[in-house]
This record gives C-alpha cells, sequence and structure tokens, in this order.
C-alpha cells in the first residue's frame, strides 16, 4: 500500500511517499512426502525407484532417505506443493513403494 503525505515548510512544498510493507501473502501450505519402511523391495529398488520418481534427488539423497526409513519406520522424501506431493506419492505407490504425504507443520 503506497501512502502520500504532503507537507509544508517555510522553503517549499512536498509530497513524501511512503510505501508500507506488503502485507504477507497467505503461502500455499506445504507437504511432505513419505516413504515408509519397505520390508518387501530391496534397498537398491527403493533407491532407483526414489530417483526415478523425483529426479531432482542425487544417488546419495536417495539412499540416506531409503536408509532413514529403514532404520526409522519413516524417511522424508520431500517437502512441495500439494499437487507434485500428491504426484510423487502416488507414483511410488505404483512402484509398490508405502508413501504417504502430510501437511508440513
Amino acid at each position: 500500500m503506497i501512502t502520500i503525505k504532503f507537507g509544508q515548510s517555510e522553503s517549499n512544498n512536498s509530497a513524501v511517499i511512503e510505501k508500507k510493507p506488503a502485507e504477507s501473502k497467505n503461502k500455499s501450505p506445504k507437504y511432505k512426502v513419505l516413504l515408509h519402511n519397505d520390508p518387501i523391495n530391496s534397498m537398491e529398488y527403493v533407491t532407483i525407484s526414489l530417483r526415478a520418481v523425483v529426479p531432482q534427488l542425487s544417488e546419495q539423497d536417495a539412499i540416506s532417505i531409503m536408509l532413514e526409513a529403514h532404520n526409522t519406520g519413516v524417511g522424508l522424501v520431500i517437502i512441495c506443493d500439494l499437487e507434485p506431493a500428491e504426484f510423487y506419492s502416488e507414483s511410488l505407490k505404483s512402484k509398490g513403494i508405502s508413501s504417504s504425504i502430510e501437511k508440513e507443520d
């Protein structure tokens, strides 16, 4: 929002433009794509599938996510908007890998 203030002094007339900080826009909520421990598929298959579904993951990232799920029961794959999160989760499920999404806190 822009506010214009007019001021007068003895020497001149002036206008000062003040710009107020923009109100924070409602950001779309982010969602976590979760990988669940998978006792059926091999670790290698899960890692390859993660990289196929989420191409921005490096091999080391995919291995770390797979190991996190293997050791703790669940691994965080990516945090993103709802539509891509649903796509990633459904793509993992189509490969026989257990996945879910949940809203980020």
